[in-house]
């Protein structure tokens, strides 16, 4: 269900979802976000920040700062979203995407497993990428690639 709209509030909405989680850990909120169209399906893509900001949150240290960035370069967005919690291995990285696979198991009682193979399904099906970038104990980074789209507005 392709639409044209406003993908920076979407994500701002998406955000506001979260705001009791984000109170509850103390977590410190680093917003770069640039106003940005798309034509897209917006459910699709809000299962992606859900999913994203929803990881984010769960494994960042009480205090910790999670960073979102929106971003336009030539007629690609970037969607980001870093956490400074406990990061993954290279291992555990490479599995992520799998369904049913939870490199952190002490989180286990809080998912199944499906969320990021979900996120990845979804990029896949619009045609977009993603990628991460994490490092054990220093936190991980989420960089979404989409298409702006047929509509230029």
């Amino acid at each position: 269900n392709l639409q044209s709209f406003n993908l920076s509030e979407s994500i701002r909405e998406c955000i506001i979802s979260f705001e009791d989680l984000l109170e509850q850990k103390k977590l410190d909120l680093n917003l770069n976000i640039e106003d940005v169209k798309i034509c897209s399906d917006r459910n699709y893509l809000d299962i992606v920040w859900n999913n994203l900001i929803s990881n984010a949150i769960k494994f960042s240290k009480i205090g910790g700062t999670i960073s979102i960035e929106v971003k336009e370069i030539l007629n690609n967005i970037y969607v980001i979203v870093e956490d400074h919690g406990s990061g993954m291995d290279q291992k555990t990285g490479s599995y992520i995407f799998d369904k049913f696979y939870q490199g952190d198991t002490s989180h286990k009682s809080e998912g199944n497993g499906l969320g990021l193979a979900l996120v990845k399904r979804v990029i896949d099906i619009l045609g977009g990428e993603i990628f991460v970038d994490s490092e054990l104990g220093v936190g991980t980074k989420f960089i979404v690639k989409l298409k702006r789209g047929r509509n230029n507005e």
